[in-house]
């Protein structure tokens, strides 16, 4: 490849960056909340119209708490002592999932939406009692549940639940709402609100072109609404005259 062609794909991946939309959600590893907006809302829509327009940053810790001691972490979960180890290995998983040369269908991001999607449709419903980690990772191509493990169980996947937490913190302080989903680096109680139920509208608001089918479809009803309401009104103020 050229030097002037290399240079043209690199500025063609930067400009279709840019175009994404930046999200971030707030979740915990444990919440039904965050559980139902994960694999009811944002899953369904990423893995649809959506993949190439939006840009996830998931922080896994909600209302937890820690503290330090030297260069231990010690922390408090919204759940319980399950849902600090759900969060690490949250944590550890979007630090350490990896896409490989020969999986070209798959990439970083869309890895990493598959298996927090099976981690939070699988939630306290361990079958037989065993951890869904290994079984998400098999289910989903990911090669690299031992370093996500490995990671979880150590002090890398405390020290990487501490920054999710200074993260959380630092946007709010308590949170008050798990899940809680940023669009654009902008906070709206009212965007958060309607996209636990009504994800793809909000992202027709965000989304630039090339326009989702979905929201020109969208946008057609809201129109053929706009126009029938006022004609329907005439028409009934009309047949009021007529026969009263």
């Amino acid at each position: 490849m050229s030097q002037k062609v290399l240079g043209l794909f690199v500025a063609f991946i930067a400009v279709a960056s840019a175009l994404k939309v930046p999200i971030t959600v707030y979740y915990e590893s444990l919440c039904p909340d965050s559980a139902k907006l994960i694999t009811e809302q944002i899953f369904p829509a990423v893995k649809g119209e959506f993949r190439e327009h939006v840009d996830i940053t998931w922080v896994p810790f909600g209302k937890s708490s820690f503290s330090t001691q030297g260069s231990d972490v010690f922390f408090t979960c919204h759940h319980g002592p399950n849902e600090c180890y759900g969060n690490k290995v949250h944590a550890c998983a979007i630090e350490h999932i990896q896409a490989n040369s020969y999986q070209v269908e798959f990439t970083r991001e869309s890895l990493t939406l598959d298996f927090i999607n099976c981690m939070m449709k699988i939630g306290k419903n361990f079958p037989d009692n065993v951890y869904p980690g290994a079984k998400c990772a098999r289910d989903n191509q990911i090669n690299t549940w031992e370093n996500i493990q490995t990671c979880a169980n150590s002090t890398e996947g405390s020290h990487l639940l501490q920054k999710h937490g200074e993260t959380t913190m630092k946007f709010m302080n308590p949170l008050k709402n798990v899940p809680t989903i940023v669009f654009k680096n902008q906070f709206d109680s009212k965007v958060n609100d309607k996209a636990q139920n009504d994800l793809v509208g909000v992202l027709c608001s965000y989304v630039s072109q090339p326009m989702p089918k979905i929201c020109a479809s969208r946008n057609s009803a809201v129109s053929m609404t706009a126009v029938s309401t006022p004609f329907m009104a005439l028409l009934a103020y009309a047949l009021t005259k007529l026969f009263f």
